[in-house]
This record gives C-alpha cells, structure tokens and sequence, in this order.
C-alpha cells in the first residue's frame, strides 16, 4: 500500500525544494509565493537496509521497494479558507492525505521573502491551523445541519434505534468539534475524533483531525554538525510538540545530495557531520505515526517489501501482494529477516525450526519473511 503524506505550509518555506529532494523530481521552487499550482504527486521508495540483505541473500534479479506517496500542496496564506491566496482549493486536496507534514522555516535569508516578514515557526503553524480549522467548521455545520434533518424527520424515515442513536453520538461529536474548533485547540480535535472513531462513531473528515509531523526547515549552516539544536527556533518547537513530532532538516542540503550517487551521498553527509539523511528521518517518522510494518516476499527473481498497517492478519497481508492469494489462502510459511540474516540460508533456518506454518489468525509482524499457499 502507499502512504500519502502531504507537504503543508506557508509559501516560500521550502516545500518544493524538499519535495523536489524526496522524489528526485523537478518540481519548481521559485522565490515566489504560489508557484506550485497543482498539487505534485510522487512516489518514493523507502530506503530499507533489510531489503538490501535480503537481495544478497537470494541473488534476487529484481527489488521492489515498499512506497511513500507524497503530495506537494501550495502554500497556504492567512485567508484562504474565505478564497485568500489562490483561495480554499487547495485545502481539499488536503483531506485525500493521510498524514500533513507540516513544513515550518526556520532560517533567515534576506533574499527568500517570506509573506510575514519575519521567522517564527509557531505563528506560521498556527496560520496554516487556524484556516484547516475555519474549513472544518465550515464543513461541520453544514454537517449538522444534515443531521438534525435527519433526526427531525426519522420517523418518517423509519430509522432503526441504533441508526438513531448513532446520529445523536455524532451530533454530540459534531457539538464538541465546534467547541474545540472555536477554542483553536488542535490537541483536543484530534482526540475528540479518535474517542468517537473507537466507538465506531464518524463524521465527515477533518483536515484538523489529521495526524501530523513537524518538518523544521534549517539552513545549511545550522544542519551542519546538528547545530539547530542551539537555534532559538528548534528550541520553541521541541517545547510545544515534543521531540518526536519534530524533523529537523535541510531542503537545500536534501536536494543537492539527492542527485548524488550513494557513496557520493555517504561522503558528503559526512563531510557534514551529518548522522543521519534528513529524508530517510521523514519516511521513517511517518511510518511511526501512520503505525505501519512492512513483510518481504523473497527469492531469487525478485526481493519485494510491503507495507501493511500493525496488527494486519496474514491473510490480509496476503491480499497486498495479490487479491488470488487473499481469496484462496490456505497458509502461510513464515520466519523474521533477522533470523536469516544470522543462518544465512533456509535450510539453516529449517534445521535450526526457524521456519514455521500459519493459518488465517496469524499477525504478520515487523520483518517477517512470507510465502503464501493458495489454491484459486
């Protein structure tokens, strides 16, 4: 499956360039606010050392890595909700993401203009919120209204008890939303929303319900040998979101080592005292946040990774690779990568009874290895 992610922010704060970086792709970053029209769609292979042993191991002809599915989203201004900008389009391609990677600037360039005049990572979080918010209400009362009708007129409509009772759970969701919303507090729209979702209750979606990330845009100079960790900037947003909803990155430094060579990529980071590429730290985050694991098919045509979200059956699992294989599944041949890593081979693993057969309940776990039988 592929992840959709999003990139949102304020103009001119290095969306493009670090989409650019993500994708290899040439989307325009000019210094200038809205040129990104369109969203840009790309996808991305996810850099996975597992997959790599897993080729050597099998002398597998092909790889085929698991995907994230990245949107490039135009810069949002103070307004757009009410057609500010290039208007409140662009807040609906928000809704078809999975997870918003909020992108806030952090560094100074008198010759990047950035449409406050001035660097402040909170306030320019706050812009983007507060139109996702104003949309939403938009989106919710006219919601309501929907369904006090409904509600008015069930009778007539010979609504069952339970169909009544679970319009007036998402009336009363609906009535704490609007709350939440006039408050401007994220934190508790987001949980409000997940309460109701764990007693099967929904609404329509919620760009403000979105799970998120933080991607704090830093200069060259300030990534180089993690020197934003001293930066006012980085400071006040560890503060309010805590350290692992925050990325630090460099999209200038991501975009030029994006069209080197891997060794030339390793040197340069290097170079840089830099541990860690700030994009494999992007794909990696979102995994977390999205709660996804990815399994491996393997053998000598081909090493394939797959993403499925945790606590997905095997036969669920089954279906990502194809529908035959989820509509006739008799079972499943199972063992982790690192117990290959370590025997090498499947026959150590099976004289070591590594390998094991699963039915239809088994959980497919992080690094599992499978071969499914099927009969169609």
């Amino acid at each position: 499956m592929a992840i959709q992610a999003g990139l949102v922010g304020l103009p001119n704060v290095g969306k493009s360039t670090l989409f650019n970086a993500l994708t290899k792709s040439s989307v325009p970053a000019e210094n200038y606010p809205f040129c990104t029209i369109d969203p840009h769609v790309a996808i991305t292979p996810v850099n996975d050392h597992r997959l790599d042993n897993l080729i050597k191991i099998f002398n597998s002809k092909k790889r085929v890595s698991a995907t994230v599915q990245f949107s490039d989203i135009a810069g949002l201004v103070k307004g757009a909700a009410t057609g500010e900008g290039l208007g409140n389009q662009f807040l609906g391609h928000i809704i078809d993401v999975d997870l918003i990677l909020h992108v806030i600037r952090c560094f100074e360039n008198d010759d990047i203009t950035h449409v406050s005049q001035k660097i402040d990572p909170l306030e320019d979080f706050e812009i983007v919120c507060a139109e996702l918010m104003l949309k939403d209400l938009e989106s919710i009362e006219k919601r309501e209204v929907k369904v006090l009708n409904i509600l008015k007129t069930s009778k007539n409509k010979n609504l069952s008890s339970q169909q009544i009772n679970e319009l007036e759970k998402e009336k009363k969701l609906i009535e704490e939303v609007k709350i939440a919303i006039q408050e401007g507090n994220l934190d508790k729209i987001y949980a409000i929303v997940k309460k109701y979702k764990k007693e099967n209750i929904k609404t329509i979606s919620l760009l403000s319900a979105k799970n998120y990330l933080i991607i704090a845009n830093f200069s060259e100079e300030d990534f180089q040998g993690k020197k934003y960790l001293n930066n006012i900037n980085y400071k006040n947003l560890i503060k309010k979101f805590g350290q692992d909803k925050v990325i630090p990155v460099s999209a200038k430094i991501e975009s030029e080592i994006s069209q080197l060579k891997d060794e030339e990529k390793k040197e340069m980071l290097e170079s840089l005292e830099i541990t860690e590429s700030g994009l494999d730290n992007i794909i990696k985050k979102t995994y977390e946040s999205l709660g996804l694991i990815t399994f491996f098919t393997a053998g000598p045509t081909e090493a394939h990774a797959w993403s499925i979200k945790k606590n997905t059956n095997v036969v669920q699992a089954a279906g990502t690779i194809h529908s035959d294989m989820e509509r006739g599944f008799i079972c499943a041949q199972i063992y982790n990568c690192k117990d290959i890593f370590e025997l090498r081979n499947e026959p150590a693993l099976k004289n070591a009874g590594k390998i094991r057969t699963e039915g239809k309940d088994y959980i497919v776990q992080n690094g599992d290895v499978l071969l499914i039988r099927f009969n169609v």
